[in-house]
């Protein structure tokens, strides 16, 4: 089975909405830069992402996301975003605040990521991400092991096409608040390593930059999502299918 990319995901600049700029976020949003600069070499009009956090980065975070001693107490979307705009000579945007129902639709992304860490985000944004046009990934993890998915909410596809399932129609227990979930905050790293190993993130993000880069330099995807576990080294690729 195959999922076709939709044209206009070829031939003009698409949007991006990435919620999370944390541990999987960090690394997206870094990811993305360099997938931009390979598309936009190779004649693709490129990518704008708009980055919401409205968390700051503490001393816990560095090492295991993309910030250094510098960047303690400032606003992590915007520290990554200022970052790569110059280092790329990018236009992108950051939003230092909680990403909104009205923020995600005013974007209006052709795909929004998902890096949040918790159902509650999730449950909260779900409603309006599955009533928006554009496609969902979403990338979660616990101490060592994760998955992406990359899905659509729409049944109407290019002709040939398998549609994509929607992620939170996989996994349910994505957005399932009823589950307890813990969100204590870690003082320090050797405390945050304790919790999650030191590359569980870049082992989640890899795979999911891998999906996108078949999206659009091959224009079509054979697989949607992965399932990735450190502790046994097995990655297993989630195929695309009725």
């Amino acid at each position: 089975m195959t999922h076709i990319t939709p044209a206009h995901f070829l031939d003009r600049r698409v949007n991006i909405a990435l919620i999370g700029c944390g541990g999987n976020g960090s690394q997206m949003l870094t990811g993305l830069a360099r997938l931009n600069h390979a598309l936009t070499a190779l004649g693709h009009p490129g990518l704008h992402v708009t980055a919401f956090d409205g968390d700051t980065v503490s001393e816990a975070n560095i090492g295991r996301q993309m910030f250094s001693p510098a960047d303690v107490g400032q606003y992590k979307s915007v520290v990554l975003v200022h970052r790569l705009n110059a280092f790329f000579g990018l236009d992108w945007h950051a939003r230092p605040i909680p990403a909104s129902l009205q923020e995600v639709i005013h974007v209006g992304p052709g795909i929004a990521i998902m890096c949040v860490d918790s159902a509650a985000a999730r449950a909260k944004l779900e409603p309006a991400l599955s009533r928006a046009a554009g496609y969902v990934m979403d990338l979660g993890n616990r101490a060592s092991d994760g998955q992406v998915i990359f899905g659509h909410n729409k049944s109407t596809v290019e002709d040939g096409s398998t549609p994509l399932r929607w992620p939170y129609a996989v996994l349910p227990e994505l957005i399932d608040t009823t589950i307890p979930e813990d969100d204590t905050p870690s003082c320090g790293l050797a405390e945050a390593l304790e919790r999650q190993e030191l590359f569980i993130n870049q082992a989640i993000v890899t795979p999911a930059l891998g999906i996108l880069w078949e999206f659009f330099r091959h224009g079509r995807l054979s697989w949607c999502g992965a399932f990735v576990n450190l502790k046994t080294g097995h990655v297993r690729p989630l195929p695309v299918d009725n």
